[in-house]
Parts: structure tokens; C-alpha cells; sequence
């Protein structure tokens, strides 16, 4: 829906697809399950023999990862034409960008050594990615600190705020232009459920905790009894005998 286009969750659902792109497009060409890439080679004759090291092994090609991305996401956007469109489609862009730094700037040197009786007298060293996982988290941090730019898109892009103009807009910030509908609340007509009834976690202080997601209108709590079989044993022959056992459980909800 109109309203959703160019928020920060829209920023945040380009880059993380778009670095998933290069993170699963790279370690395909490291692992040897495609025919156009391999490894980094630029890298294999390289090191610094005085150091005791040398680059070897197989880096992670995140160039080619990149440029596939690139090529994929971004000429798709570059194709899209209208004036009242512009200002989506760079910051588009440029969220697509921002996922791809976060792999690059999370990217770390391994080593193994060699020598006698482990002595690491000469170490092979390579560039990998860091997990998936690690890139997710920068990502959140960059959508938690996200910048809303202008919709108005004059030879660049630039912050919403006047004041704040003169303050660079990094490769790896994450932009948004409109800002987000208000998803405590229900609202059918954009499909939004709101958090109201939603089971929550008391002491949780992460997005499943009742103060997050109750959008501080608190939480009620109730008591719920479970009945299940346990302790089971076979008896020979040949059934099984359980005993019913009952438990009560806190519930909090959103009020």
C-alpha cells in the first residue's frame, strides 16, 4: 500500500534483501556451485613474505557478489521514469547500497598456520564474510538510526530537516522519506492488526517484551491451566500407561 512505500521498514526490506543477494550470490562462488565465479584470485599472489604471511586459500569474491546485485536489483529501479518517483527510486537505490557495504565493511581476514610442531612460522591467510546474522544486526542498528531525506530530489540526495543539511549522508545509512503509520494501533484499512491482545514476554526486554509491544498501554495477565499426559512408560505387553499431569501458566496480554 501508497502508505508504506518509502518508510523506514521499507528502507530497511531493500538493503537486508539486497546484501542477502551478495552474502548468498558469493558464498555460492566460494563453495564452487556456480560456473561464472570461483574465489578472489586478485588476492592469491599477494601477503607480505617478511611478516611470515601470504594471502591463499579461498577469499569470498564479494566484488563479483556485489556487481551481480547491482546488475540485478538496482537496473530494474534506474528503469522506472516520473518525476513524483525520483526521490523513491534514489533512496531505493540507495538502501540498496547500504546492504551491500554492511557485507563489505563486516568482511574479516582468516588465517592458518603452518610450520613444524605448529610453530606458525608462515601463515595462509584469506578475506571471508562474517555470518549473515552479524550483517542483520549492523543492518537493525543502521534502521534504528535511519535518516528521512527529502522526497524533492535535487541533483542529490538530502536530510528532511534544513538544519541537519550540511551533515553528510553516508554509503551505509539507511534513508527513508515518509515516516512509518502507527502499527500499535489497529488500522483495517491499511491492514495494519495493531498489538492489542498479543501475547507478550513480562520480562523480556527485547521486541517480544510486554513494555515494547504493548506500546506502553500495558499488559494484562491470566492464568492458564494445561492438561497433558507424562511420566509414560511401555508395559509389557503392550500398552502404554501415563499419568495426567497439570500445569497453570502466567499469559500476559496487550491491553
Amino acid at each position: 500500500m501508497s502508505c508504506f512505500v518509502g518508510t523506514k521498514e521499507t528502507a530497511f526490506i531493500y538493503a537486508v534483501t539486497s546484501a542477502g543477494l551478495v552474502h548468498s550470490v558469493t558464498r555460492s562462488c566460494s563453495v564452487g556451485n556456480m560456473t561464472e565465479c570461483s574465489c578472489d584470485m586478485n588476492l592469491r599472489h599477494g601477503g607480505s613474505a617478511r611478516e611470515g604471511w601470504h594471502w591463499g586459500g579461498c577469499s569470498d569474491d564479494i566484488h563479483y557478489g556485489m556487481s551481480f546485485s547491482r546488475k540485478f536489483l538496482d537496473v530494474p529501479i534506474k528503469n522506472i521514469t516520473g518525476k513524483s518517483e525520483s526521490g523513491l527510486a534514489a533512496m531505493n537505490l540507495h538502501n540498496n547500497e547500504a546492504g551491500r557495504q554492511a557485507v563489505a565493511k563486516l568482511m574479516s581476514v582468516d588465517c592458518r598456520c603452518h610450520g613444524v610442531s605448529g610453530s606458525c612460522a608462515v601463515k595462509t591467510c584469506w578475506k571471508t564474510m562474517s555470518s549473515f546474522e552479524k550483517v542483520g544486526r549492523l543492518l537493525k542498528e543502521k534502521y534504528e538510526n535511519s535518516i528521512q531525506i527529502s522526497d524533492r530530489l535535487k541533483k542529490k540526495l538530502r536530510r528532511k530537516e534544513k538544519s541537519q543539511r550540511k551533515i553528510p549522508i553516508g554509503k551505509d545509512d539507511l534513508l527513508y522519506v515518509n515516516k512509518s503509520p502507527n502499527y500499535c494501533v489497529e488500522d483495517q484499512k491499511l491492514g495494519i492488526p495493531g498489538t492489542q491482545g498479543r501475547e507478550c514476554n513480562r520480562t523480556s526486554e527485547g521486541p517480544d517484551g510486554c513494555n515494547l509491544l504493548c506500546c506502553g498501554r500495558g499488559y494484562n495477565t491470566h492464568v492458564v491451566r494445561h492438561v497433558e499426559r507424562c511420566e509414560c512408560k511401555f508395559v509389557w505387553c503392550c500398552y502404554v500407561r501415563c499419568r495426567r499431569c497439570e500445569t497453570m501458566t502466567d499469559v500476559h496480554t496487550c491491553k
